[in-house]
């Protein structure tokens, strides 16, 4: 029984000896998961920030261009707006000295429109 009884311990220790190899070939495997997953998730978040740096680029690009377009749209609409008073101003001021009354009326309307218009906002 003695014999018995030695086999047995000598039959679990052995186990136990297998089980604690496999635990560490366990924690060798999943140490190099770890480093494989490190790895992956840096070069995935090293492409994400370069495409985000590339749409950064092209965003800015394409609001300088439309800044350009803007800025030129409002010097021509500044010189047409300048060359149509040019060209109207002395009809105008000849209409106003022919109906003095009518026009300060008028402007006083336009005025009055416009600050309505502004105090809503």
């Amino acid at each position: 029984m003695a014999a018995k009884k030695k086999t047995a311990q000598g039959n679990i220790e052995a186990r136990l000896a297998a089980l604690r190899d496999d635990f560490a070939s366990l924690q060798g495997d999943l140490k190099g998961l770890y480093g494989d997953v490190s790895e992956v998730a840096s070069a995935r978040a090293t492409a994400a920030m370069q495409a985000a740096e590339e749409v950064a680029d092209r965003a800015m690009l394409l609001a300088e261009e439309a800044a350009r377009e803007a800025k030129l749209k409002a010097v021509e609409y500044k010189d047409d707006a300048q060359e149509w008073a040019e060209d109207n101003a002395d009809e105008l001021r000849a209409q106003v000295r022919a109906q003095p009354l009518t026009s300060l009326l008028i402007a006083g309307g336009i005025g009055a429109f416009l600050g309505a218009i502004f105090l809503r906002r």
